[in-house]
């Protein structure tokens, strides 16, 4: 089909009046509001994250947290509503300031600042930046503004690396305290199960395993002597029966009972001696005993008169065999004791080596318990040294920290906002709107207009068309509701826009609120 540009003239003419409506109405606000609009002053600072002075390899900071995240902390620690509001009120930022509500202040210090750091995954040989930029209505106020962000960062960054360092001291300082106060109690614990298994230690088993072969050996030596004595003793007694007992000095003297316990004491003290010390409750008490003998022995030799023998009366064979007898008791008398003495020792021993197995069990169970908790109090030592050497870095400023390399500046001319683009979008948002408006009729339109349009729809070729024929009236009536629409849009667009912006709202406001909402402020 053939475009018809007669056709289509004549309706943009008649639709011109609408048109021409959205036209001036758009063009006339972006216009008055790019001229009025305040100008907008710029400016920025740069900071740069420096490396630690002090070189890792030497001394490991323990603030690990990575620059880009470190940097995001510092961010959302400076956007916070409450120091967005001290600012705007200390630095006066907003005109209508005392006029606005606190959200409102946030949002539009928000939206003034704007915040350029390293995005996670970038190259690592370059240098970390961060740039703060902040748009106000006069120079100063930016520059202010700006310079006492770059005061929050770097406090904040001290702030945050100290607090970390610190706060690791104080947990490795806390955990030292109480790895060494467990210490303690283990070391206690080990001493007081030694001191009540003295006798029963494992690292005395060897000592006792050969305590018991000599104690065993020493028994079979005594049983044999004993067997000995039983066997001499019997001896003698047969010999006197037989008449064979002869004394080539002359019978001994026989000895009292006092005397043969004397003997058989003296063995004994003189026995026990090497084994255990002048203390030991047994050598104490044969010491008294054998001092009480000694004192009657001697009571027994004054009370004895001179030149008689107790023995009077009885034959020398006799008193010659009750002699021999008498010693031969003692001896007897002192092996038994001998391997009493023995017995119940290798008795003690052996139940010492029975416990030993199960001591050294619980033994090696609370050492093993000490070591485990002396490395970890070795490792806790060395990591708070560690933490040390790092809380004194972040404190004297040795560790990384972030410096400013360009501050802000007061800035000569505005940086915004743009007029020549406000006006020239709002005359083609105008322009837009009014072929939009014109097509949209067309779409809309289902009334047939032209010859084409019947062939088109319903298939059928005219013979003629007859057009409507407008009389001279109504073609007078129909131009001069034309000039009179295009009259009232050039006055009342004017007139509406003046109004507006006088009584409801300054269109530089409409125009940067609509701007904010298009993310184009």
């Amino acid at each position: 089909m053939r475009f018809d540009f007669g056709f289509y003239w004549a309706l943009l003419l008649r639709r011109l009046p609408v048109m021409a409506l959205f036209v001036l109405l758009f063009s006339g606000v972006g216009i008055v509001a790019a001229l009025q609009l305040p100008n907008v002053y710029s400016t920025s600072a740069r900071l740069l994250v420096e490396e630690p002075l002090i070189p890792e390899n030497m001394v490991a900071s323990t603030v690990r947290t990575s620059t880009i995240e470190q940097l995001a902390v510092i961010e959302q620690r400076l956007m916070t509503r409450a120091n967005l509001i001290d600012i705007a009120n200390k630095f006066d930022v907003f005109e209508d300031l005392e006029d606005m509500e606190p959200d409102t202040v946030v949002l539009a210090m928000r939206a003034a600042t704007k915040v350029r750091r390293p995005r996670a995954g970038r190259s690592t040989d370059r240098a970390t930046l961060m740039v703060i930029r902040f748009d106000a209505r006069s120079p100063q106020i930016a520059a202010a503004v700006v310079n006492e962000y770059v005061t929050l960062v770097l406090q904040e960054n001290a702030k945050f690396r100290e607090t970390r360092a610190e706060n690791t001291l104080e947990f490795f300082e806390q955990e030292v305290e109480r790895l060494n106060n467990d210490l303690d109690k283990q070391s206690g614990v080990i001493a007081l199960f030694k001191a009540e298994n003295a006798n029963a230690l494992p690292e005395n088993q060897q000592f006792r395993v050969s305590r018991q072969t000599l104690l065993q050996e020493r028994i079979g030596q005594l049983e044999r002597s004993l067997a000995s004595l039983e066997e001499q003793r019997e001896t003698i007694l047969q010999a006197f029966e037989n008449g064979e007992l002869i004394s080539p000095g002359g019978p001994p003297q026989p000895r009292s009972p006092f005397e043969g316990e004397l003997i058989v004491a003296e063995a004994e003290l003189e026995k026990i001696s090497d084994e255990y010390g002048p203390d030991n409750p047994r050598i104490i008490r044969l010491q008294d005993r054998i001092k009480r003998l000694e004192a009657i022995i001697r009571a027994q030799n004054k009370d004895s008169a001179p030149g008689v023998q107790e023995g009077e009366g009885i034959s020398p064979q006799q008193a010659l065999l009750n002699a021999s007898q008498a010693e031969i008791d003692i001896k007897i008398s002192m092996v038994k004791s001998s391997i009493d003495s023995a017995a119940s020792e290798l008795e003690e021993v052996l139940e010492n080596i029975s416990k030993s197995a199960s001591n050294a069990i619980q033994l090696a169970e609370l050492e093993r318990d000490y070591s485990i908790t002396q490395a970890r109090y070795t490792s806790a030592v060395t990591n708070l040294n560690t933490a040390r050497l790092s809380e004194r870095i972040e404190s004297t400023s040795q560790g990384q920290r972030i410096t400013v390399i360009e501050g802000a500046n007061v800035p000569r001319t505005p940086s915004g906002p743009d007029r020549p683009l406000i006006a020239t979008a709002a005359v083609l948002v105008g322009i837009a709107l009014a072929v939009g408006y014109f097509l949209l009729l067309e779409v809309l339109n289902r009334f047939i207009r032209r010859p084409a349009e019947l062939v088109e729809r319903f298939g059928i070729e005219p013979i003629t068309v007859i057009p409507y024929m407008e009389s001279r009236r109504e073609k007078l009536f129909r131009r001069m509701r034309m000039i009179t629409a295009m009259l009232a849009v050039l006055v009342a667009v004017p007139v509406g826009l003046w109004y507006v912006d006088t009584y409801y709202l300054p269109l530089e406001l409409i125009v940067q609120r609509g701007l904010d909402r298009l993310g184009l402020g």
